[in-house]
């Protein structure tokens, strides 16, 4: 603790967490934003007790009983609130001790008022605290120890308020853990409000800073809506304390943005527009509150590799910085600003949070790339939003098109509509689709169970002693089987020790089988389920061997002794695409640039895939770069080590971390050669050299969602086969031919060129090839925008289905064909674009009314006529955008 009144974030931040390290608790670092694999419940850490959840649900051993810690934490139903209010945030720093087991409701009480009274220096005559007040429904009565164990550190009977289950009781849902709450409170006095305590209105007098929560039941909710409480095996803390809020209360500010961390932002906004804060202007104060909020939540974000895109986190990332660039314009910020803010909210926070400092100019690369693409895209939802406006009205869907394609937001269109005189009565209709919205991506978002309580209940329910992994060091195991489990028409086998690879971090499971040691083949190894540092596996019986959950057990049975063998083939060929996908991540790395970060991937027998933030397709110049760059490593034949040493250690030699992944204290670290190329945390299995890979072929490269490429690749005999397959089949398309194979090239272009002077006629001799060479790349899809010469409306339409076909994949095409007159517009369409967001008709319908017309048609396929062809370029130009708003 400091010695003096903690008042600046930073103090504060270590007054708690060294507070709490002396009562023995284990500091941990923050998480990332980008939740770990165990908890894919949400899209984004919003709690400090998030990361913990393995511990509290027992999937995972804690590293202490005792923890303590500050989370970064991102909350996304608060973005529209930002602003409007003093006090809602998307970003923020939750502060938080947690006993795991360990201390209860005592001990947690009396480490809130000393904390709060001797560490942070409030007046213990204006600390209030609310208890849960008990609920019939859940046939609870008063907290009363809780109480008691506030009266024994002195808060006096009438400063201690009794509330009800919507305030002071905690449940994660309608199953699980939970338990009463109870609460600080700092009274700030009269002129905040004419409440006499906590709870009785809505006014900022009675502010909270600190939530315990005490769980001690777990709960059962029935299908009549009763609910059923006993009590936990063990009692465990969660408390909660918003470092901003604190902030406020220690410096004495009205508002949180009035805080140390927030009054560079407002001080740059200022600056920047030539306005003042709190001047009597509420739409400047509301927009730079916004830029504060949502420039602090972008840096944060893409620090923790979230990239911009129309999906998930990215999504929540793109409408974060588009609604900065229109607050910032909406107050007078001309040209590019998001950098300044970026650089001010590093000089705030990175010496807390130094990866912001070290990735602030890859940071920079998206920000500006985004920043630049969407100043196009709102010049051109201004001129839409002009067009709706000339015709006298602008209904929910316009409202709600404006703002889904091109991020224009309702609170502008209907600003721009009132200073017109024309009314607005759409909200309700654009409310409804927006709440239609939300609900499919929250549907998209909760994409899994709590924590990853399945694995590990099927892990401990087989037997208690946790597996011990000896895969790294050999392939074989002489064992004794510690526990056999049926459970969902599945048959979990639990080993002493277990040679077994149990997927995770990319890498699929080891196959295998279980031999008995006194001879015969009792199971098929099918799959192995990871639970923290433990596993279970997936068996099915042997061929020839009965059993199993369809039919009777397979033969094995607790205690018995057991031979477990790998499938050495796959394994090493395993190996080898896993070692293969760290040069590749390197060489991607050394070629395109720093912001390339692992965005996913699979590593199999067969092949691998790798998936990495980069905002454009790879040419084919880059992708023959890496894949030379990878083979020469293989060819150099660098020994592979795995290392195990200290996280702090692990980074200060380079290594690469995987965002979202949870890491301990220590950690294994694989290194190729010297490390100078590639090191990286890793849980794998790897070659022991380089050259058992033997060679490294590129397969694929496209898109796997906006501003994240895919590569596939094979290596060893597969990718000796492949080159085989290709080999042979040019010799046979040169015997077909009938030229060397050196010649059949020039042959093919030979060919085409007498198909087009001859069978061609029955379309205008258009060259598709050649378009479809034009394509660029929006959001990760090739799209095609160009004008055709001496083509009719009719010819159109299936010019332009040939030119989509050119693409090699999911595309989009949009041609004009003009004349003297008027210009015919068509819109071409794959429906796994259309799935995407793009409609050919909505396309269409922008194009057309540049040139002066209207049409419409399919989502994939829709025509256009216009009555100005001098504008047929601007038309393609308009189609270009609207594309480029959807795909990003």
């Amino acid at each position: 603790m400091t010695s003096q009144r903690p008042t600046t974030s930073d103090e504060i931040r270590e007054t708690f967490l060294g507070f709490f390290e002396a009562q023995g608790s284990r500091r941990l670092a923050s998480a990332s934003l980008v939740p770990a694999q165990h908890d894919p419940s949400v899209l984004l850490t919003t709690a400090g007790m998030h990361p913990l959840k393995p511990y509290f649900l027992g999937a995972e051993q804690p590293p202490s009983r005792r923890l303590t810690s500050c989370q970064k934490c991102f909350r996304t139903p608060d973005i529209d609130n930002v602003g409007v209010t003093a006090r809602h945030l998307t970003f923020f720093e939750m502060l938080g001790n947690f006993s795991i087991g360990d201390y209860f409701k005592r001990e947690a009480i009396a480490f809130a008022w000393k904390l709060s009274t001797e560490g942070f220096g409030f007046d213990p005559e204006k600390i209030w605290v609310t208890v849960f007040g008990g609920d019939e429904g859940l046939g609870l009565g008063v907290d009363q120890e809780s109480i008691d164990f506030w009266l024994e550190v002195g808060v006096p009977r009438e400063r201690i308020v009794e509330l009800g289950r919507e305030d002071n009781f905690w449940q994660a849902g309608p199953n699980g853990p939970c338990g009463p709450c109870t609460e600080l409170y700092l009274d700030r006095g009269p002129a905040y409000g004419a409440a006499t305590k906590p709870g009785e209105d809505e006014s900022d007098r009675f502010m909270e800073f600190w939530n315990l929560v005490l769980m001690q039941y777990d709960q059962t909710t029935h299908e009549d809506g009763t609910s059923t409480l006993v009590p936990l095996p063990a009692n465990s803390i969660d408390t909660g304390m918003g470092l901003n809020r604190m902030a406020m209360l220690l410096q004495g500010k009205e508002t949180i943005f009035e805080t140390d961390q927030f009054a560079p932002l407002i001080a740059l906004a200022e600056e920047l527009s030539g306005k003042t804060y709190e001047s009597g202007d509420e739409a400047a104060d509301r927009a730079m509150r916004i830029l504060a909020d949502h420039t602090r939540g972008m840096t944060f974000l893409i620090s923790d590799g979230v990239v911009p895109s129309n999906e998930d986190r990215g999504y929540v990332l793109r409408r974060l910085m588009r609604r900065a660039v229109v607050q910032g314009r909406r107050i007078g910020i001309e040209g590019e600003f998001l950098g300044r803010f970026l650089d001010a909210v590093v000089a705030t926070m990175g010496a807390a949070y130094p990866e912001i400092a070290e990735r602030r100019e890859e940071i920079r690369t998206w920000v500006t790339a985004e920043e630049q693409g969407f100043g196009r895209t709102l010049v051109q939802g201004s001129a839409l939003l002009d067009e709706l406006l000339a015709k006298g009205e602008v209904s929910g869907a316009d409202a709600f098109r404006l703002h889904d394609t091109f991020g224009f937001p309702v609170e502008l269109t209907t600003e721009i509509a009132g200073e017109r005189g024309i009314a607005w009565t759409g909200q309700d209709e654009f409310d409804r689709l927006m709440t239609e919205q939300r609900e499919r991506s929250k549907a998209g978002s909760r994409r899994g169970d709590h924590g990853g309580a399945a694995a590990g209940s099927i892990a401990h329910l087989v037997a208690e002693e946790p597996t011990a992994f000896t895969g790294y060091e050999h392939l074989e195991e002489h064992t004794t089987v510690a526990g056999v489990l049926e459970q969902g028409g599945k048959t979990y086998l639990k080993l002493a020790e277990s040679p077994f690879y149990a997927e995770g971090g990319g890498q699929v499971s080891d196959a295998g089988s279980i031999v008995l040691e006194d001879g015969g083949e009792a199971a098929r190894v099918v799959g192995v389920v990871r639970a923290g540092d433990d596993q279970a596996i997936v068996v099915e019986p042997a061929s020839g061997v009965t059993g199993g959950a369809s039919g009777q057990d397979v033969d094995l049975r607790s205690g018995q002794r057991v031979v477990a063998r790998v499938d050495r083939r796959a394994r090493h060929a395993t190996q080898c695409n896993h070692t293969a996908t760290h040069l590749l991540h390197a060489a991607l790395r050394e070629r395109l640039g720093d912001h390339v970060h692992q965005a996913g991937s699979a590593v199999r027998p067969d092949k691998l895939r790798f998936d990495f933030s980069h905002p454009s397709k790879l040419t084919p110049e880059d992708l023959r770069w890496v894949e030379d760059r990878v083979n020469e490593q293989i060819l150099q034949n660098q020994p592979v080590r795995a290392l195990t040493m200290p996280i702090d250690q692990a980074k200060a030699l380079g290594a690469m971390a995987l965002f979202g992944e949870k890491y301990g204290d220590v950690v294994r670290m694989v290194e190729i050669g010297d490390g100078s190329f590639s090191r990286e945390l890793c849980g794998g299995t790897h070659v022991r050299s380089t050259a058992e890979i033997g060679v490294f072929k590129i397969t694929s490269e496209g898109s796997s969602s906006a501003n994240v490429r895919r590569v596939e690749a094979i290596t060893g005999p597969v990718a000796i086969d492949l080159l085989r397959e290709r080999d042979g089949l040019l010799d046979e398309i040169a015997d077909a031919a009938k030229v060397p194979a050196a010649q059949v090239v020039e042959r093919i272009a030979k060919l085409r060129e007498q198909a087009k002077s001859g069978a061609g006629k029955a379309l205008p001799a258009v060259d598709e090839g050649a378009l479809a060479a034009e394509a660029v790349e929006l959001g990760g899809v090739p799209v095609v925008v160009a004008r055709v010469e001496g083509v009719t409306p009719k010819d159109l339409p299936a010019i332009a289905d040939r030119v989509k076909g050119q693409l090699g994949g999911a595309g989009a095409v949009v041609l004009a064909a003009p004349s003297d007159d008027k210009v015919a517009l068509v819109v071409a369409v794959d429906p796994d674009v259309v799935a995407r967001g793009v409609k050919a008709g909505d396309v269409v319908k922008v194009a057309a009314g540049v040139v002066g017309g209207g049409g419409g048609g399919k989502p994939t396929m829709a025509q256009a006529g216009g009555k100005d062809p001098a504008k047929t370029d601007d038309a393609l130009r308009a189609a270009h955008d609207a594309i480029a708003a959807v795909l990003g």
